[in-house]
């Protein structure tokens, strides 16, 4: 049996179960560019075709940017957390834990939109 029809084979199994892919997208890269964009590929243990489809799909279908949005959420819901209440507690103000519940129920309720708002300042420049 001919080497060729192997590799067709061993390809053709490859795809079952899923949509053929038949559309491309091109770019043109300098040459730094490529570089970067081959060793970010190859840290990830992927060719840059692989990777690259990745990275695009990942975008449209906007996944990092909603785990980014939410990661940084959290930070921001971590530092409202110190903000108001590590000035009382420098004090000396003694916190009941219905305060406490209460600092932390609005946190939760707000530190979506205090991460929005820090993100637009950003955008804009303004920084904090």
């Amino acid at each position: 049996m001919p080497t060729d029809s192997l590799g067709i084979e061993s390809r053709l199994q490859h795809m079952k179960g899923r949509e053929s892919r038949s559309q491309s997208i091109a770019t043109r890269f300098t040459r730094a560019e490529e570089k970067a964009l081959l060793r970010v590929a190859s840290d990830r243990g992927m060719n840059l075709r692989e990777w690259s489809r990745e990275v695009l799909l990942e975008a449209a279908r906007g996944s990092r940017l909603h785990d980014e949005s939410a990661i940084f959420a959290e930070v921001q819901g971590l530092r409202l957390i110190l903000i108001n209440a590590l000035e009382p507690l420098l004090r000396g103000e003694k916190w009941t834990a219905e305060q406490f519940k209460e600092m932390l129920r609005y946190v939760k309720s707000n530190k979506r939109k205090v991460a929005a708002d820090l993100m637009k300042s950003y955008r804009n420049g303004t920084g904090e």
